[in-house]
């Protein structure tokens, strides 16, 4: 990647999004869904939010306190909370994310949604998986952190299954969702 944050062949970031189709987008809105959604978690001792647009989620977040637009209901939320309570082994891997990241980033977080519940990699191997990158090569690994830290969605991209990167999910929330999946 070069200083501007395209993909160093003078391309301005990739703004592509994930195939899948938009989350709920018969439920609400006539544009499907946009809109922040969030509810307490008890197990998580915070809330989690969804922010979305179209159908698509934009971020996922942890905060203690929810946006005051925010409302409590989303079938998105209802699996999110499904999966915390232990009710599914639930992958995400259907619900549309709307990276807008450089490609070698893009690239490192569709690989993360290819780790399945309850399975685990290290940065290494995420390397390995990802076109473009060198798993033996320091520039490619710290490229891969830097990834993992700027998810804008964990949880749906879930960055706590490799277990010696970063997460962009607080370092509580990232150990609870381990401990869930026995991590």
């Amino acid at each position: 990647m070069d200083e501007t944050g395209g993909d160093g062949d003078g391309d301005a970031p990739d703004t592509a999004t994930d195939e899948a189709a938009p989350v709920g987008a018969d439920e609400l809105d006539g544009d499907g869904v946009t809109g922040i959604f969030a509810r307490e978690s008890s197990y998580l001792d915070r809330y989690v939010q969804f922010g979305l647009a179209s159908g698509r989620v934009l971020s996922v977040s942890f905060p203690e306190t929810p946006d005051e637009e925010a409302r409590p209901d989303h079938d998105l939320l209802d699996r999110a909370f499904d999966y915390l309570d232990g009710v599914t082994s639930e992958e995400f891997d259907d619900v549309a994310v709307a990276l807008t990241v450089p490609t070698d980033q893009r690239r490192v977080l569709d690989g993360v949604r290819e780790i399945p519940y309850g399975d685990e990699i290290d940065v290494e191997t995420l390397a390995r998986m990802t076109s473009g990158l060198d798993h033996a090569d320091d520039e490619d690994l710290n490229a891969v952190r830097a990834a993992l830290a700027e998810n804008p969605a964990p949880l749906v991209i879930p960055d706590h299954r490799v277990r010696d990167g970063p997460s962009a999910a607080p370092p509580g929330v990232e150990q609870k969702l381990r401990s869930l999946e026995g991590l």
